[in-house]
């Protein structure tokens, strides 16, 4: 009964947080249902108006509309993200093609499009504000580009594609979760893992203990393609083993083999852009991103990689050096990079990123580093808040205060990784801010940190403490945007715009009073050494070769997929092979640095939302470059910036068109010189 539901009931919890103590599964099926109906007959009411449309009887109750259904997907995609369970996995593979089907009812709508079409028509002779007017403009262009203007048999053949995709999307997401989990690298004997700090070695016998494998250590695998422990690890046949695991997953030929998944993939998502008027999936994802068109995009790529693929030749012969001046000199494969790259580092910068684990509390990073910048720059304060129950025990909760102490909404933490998380970090919205609905935002950052045994501190990397410093900017994306429409709620933005904050809040990693705080030894409470810091700032440019060419290599794979036409998209073709031409095609073929992701595990664009756009993080990376430039020129850590900044671009959330707004921040383009000097590419 509804009144059973503890998702279809007021929220016990404050700001309408998801009563997650009640929920079971068995709850979220009939909420869907009813959410279902509900939002139908919302839609339904604003179509029978007998008025002509206007935007208060058309845009701000289609507005309001559908807030049970989002309610209920965000608290049942959290779980599935972050702790999804074989009945939560069955619930998504249930709920996918449904989901698709109530899209696509709402948004391929003749009645509903004839009536926003009919605003959108008469904007010019309408007083609206700028929101209310780019609302129309965006819902019109959205509409128009899902294809509300196909006729009822074009409307049928696109509806059932978008079922059949985002089914193959949540069997993409369930068979890496439980393909990773399987090829999770079991060893035998401590010496196996040799070059591990006490930390990492208690993870993995905990990892182990969890799994009834007492005595053994396992050491489970990250999303990308490498790991970590690469670095560490002086025992090269462990190396190796857990390389080849990471980079066997989803291509087995078992239950698991995500091949013929990821190729009906790309043949729908190239016959539904046909259908829809496009000569491929990238055109059609990039006419609604702010590069515009796949040549964009692909122009951009292939000035990038050719330095990239110098540098990391270059990287390359410098640690092959290395390797024969040792007493067994052999050929360096790609399991040895990031162990000889180490070396090099120490030997060059006498820096061992390794050693630095013991000034990365997780907690001080956390509360003297994140937090303490964000104080700093945007005068917001942090309290914890154990009353508030989230989906899992691991999950904290902030109350979230502006500098004039009033509430701005809650952050919640899940740090740890286990079975039951997907790969990754990434951050979500719970309840999304918006005037017109009165809510707060609620949002979500989870990453996958290894849990160390009860009593043992966690320790993180600095590449976690980037990630840390990284989601936390989506958050921040999150809590600041102020609008009146749920439609540009949060990081509801362009992708290739999504990842700008985030990388901008990286900055503050390095920045001097930021790191004196958080970066103090965890016995003695000495801070980071200057001269260290000094060290690891005259590094940034080190391994940028193999960095941006791994990373180039999968926006390459992305785009070679997406780039093709129904009928090449038709052909039988193997995936190795197919990854090996795109990237000879671009230069990128070096088997000693391998692409970030592989398309069997490629979540992003086969599970995610980044299909043709992996590209996104350095279209992106050209506005955080530039923007960090701007902050170095005004003074940096301020409240005036961090005010400017707030206001002109976290702020909008997706209000205004965001070259526009980067515009109204920087007060011209973004200029892509400082990338190309961050990632060593000026030549």
């Amino acid at each position: 009964m509804a009144s059973e539901n503890p998702l279809l009931t007021t929220s016990t919890p404050p700001f309408g947080i998801p009563d997650y103590a009640a929920i079971r599964a068995e709850h979220y099926l009939p909420a869907f249902d009813q959410a279902f109906d509900e939002h139908l007959a919302e839609i339904a009411a604003i179509t029978r108006v007998p008025s002509a449309a206007t935007f208060e009887n058309t845009m701000i109750p289609l507005e309001k509309s559908g807030k049970l259904l989002g309610d209920v997907a965000r608290a049942f995609f959290t779980v599935a993200g972050a702790d999804s369970t074989d009945e939560i996995q069955e619930l998504e593979q249930v709920l996918a093609p449904r989901l698709s089907a109530h899209q696509d009812a709402i948004q391929l709508d003749s009645d509903l499009y004839a009536r926003i079409k009919h605003v959108y028509d008469e904007l010019d002779a309408l007083d609206l504000d700028p929101e209310q007017r780019y609302l129309v403009e965006r819902h019109y262009f959205e509409m128009t580009r899902a294809g509300a203007g196909l006729d009822d048999a074009q409307k049928a053949e696109l509806t059932a594609i978008n079922q059949r995709i985002s089914t193959l999307m949540a069997a993409f997401e369930k068979n890496l979760l439980n393909d990773t989990n399987d090829h999770a690298v079991v060893f035998d004997a401590a010496e196996e893992l040799s070059g591990l700090s006490a930390g990492e070695l208690s993870a993995a016998a905990q990892a182990a203990t969890d799994r009834g494998l007492d005595g053994k250590w396992i050491v489970t695998l990250t999303l990308f393609t490498g790991h970590p422990y690469l670095s560490s690890l002086t025992d090269r046949e462990s190396r190796r083993r857990i390389l080849e695991a990471s980079r066997s997953r989803g291509r087995r030929g078992n239950e698991h083999d995500n091949a013929m998944t990821l190729r009906e993939l790309v043949r729908l998502r190239a016959r539904r852009a046909a259908l829809l008027g496009f000569a491929s999936h990238a055109a059609y994802t990039t006419a609604d991103e702010t590069a515009r068109s796949a040549e964009a995009v692909e122009s951009r790529l292939r000035k990038l990689a050719p330095a990239a693929a110098r540098n990391a030749r270059r990287e390359q012969a410098a640690l092959q050096r290395i390797i024969d001046d040792g007493d067994a000199p052999f050929t360096l494969e790609a399991h040895d990079w990031a162990f000889y790259t180490e070396k090099l580092r120490q030997a060059e910068y006498d820096i061992d990123t390794a050693a630095l684990r013991p000034w990365f509390e997780a907690e001080r990073v956390l509360q003297d580093g994140v937090f303490r910048a964000a104080t700093d720059l945007y005068g917001i304060t942090f309290e914890e808040r154990p009353d508030i129950r989230g989906y899992h025990p691991d999950v904290r909760a902030f109350e979230v205060r502006n500098a004039d102490r009033s509430v701005l909404g809650v952050y919640l933490l899940d740090l740890y990784t286990r079975d039951t998380k997907r790969g990754g970090a990434w951050m979500n919205s719970l309840v999304e801010q918006s005037r017109l609905r009165g809510t707060q935002p609620v949002v979500v950052n989870n990453l996958n940190v290894s849990k160390p045994a009860t009593g043992t501190p966690t320790l993180l990397t600095l590449d976690e403490v980037t990630t840390l410093f990284h989601e936390f900017g989506h958050a921040l994306h999150g809590l600041f945007a102020t609008v009146s429409y749920p439609h540009f709620a949060g990081t509801n933005v362009c992708r290739d715009f999504v990842e700008f904050p985030s990388q901008v809040n990286e900055m503050w990693i390095y920045w001097p009073e930021i790191l004196a705080s958080y970066a103090r030894h965890i016995d003695t409470d000495e801070p980071l050494p200057g001269d260290l810091v000094e060290r690891l700032r005259a590094s940034g440019t080190f391994n940028e070769g193999f960095s941006t060419s791994e990373y180039l290599a999968a926006a390459w794979i992305d785009q070679a997929w997406h780039v093709l036409s129904p009928t090449e998209a038709a052909e039988e073709m193997d995936i190795d092979e197919f990854e090996a031409r795109a990237l000879a095609d671009i230069g990128l073929d070096n088997p000693v640095v391998p692409p970030r992701y592989s398309s069997p595990y490629f979540a992003h664009i086969f599970a995610g939302g980044y299909s043709a756009g992996y590209y996104s993080y350095i279209w992106s990376e050209v506005l955080d470059a530039d923007t960090v430039e701007w902050f170095r020129e005004n003074g940096g850590l301020t409240r005036a910036n961090g005010d400017r900044f707030r206001e002109k671009l976290l702020g909008v959330g997706g209000s205004k068109d965001p070259l526009e707004a980067y515009r109204d921040f920087r007060g011209r383009d973004a200029d892509i010189r400082p990338l190309l000097e961050r990632r060593g590419l000026t030549d």
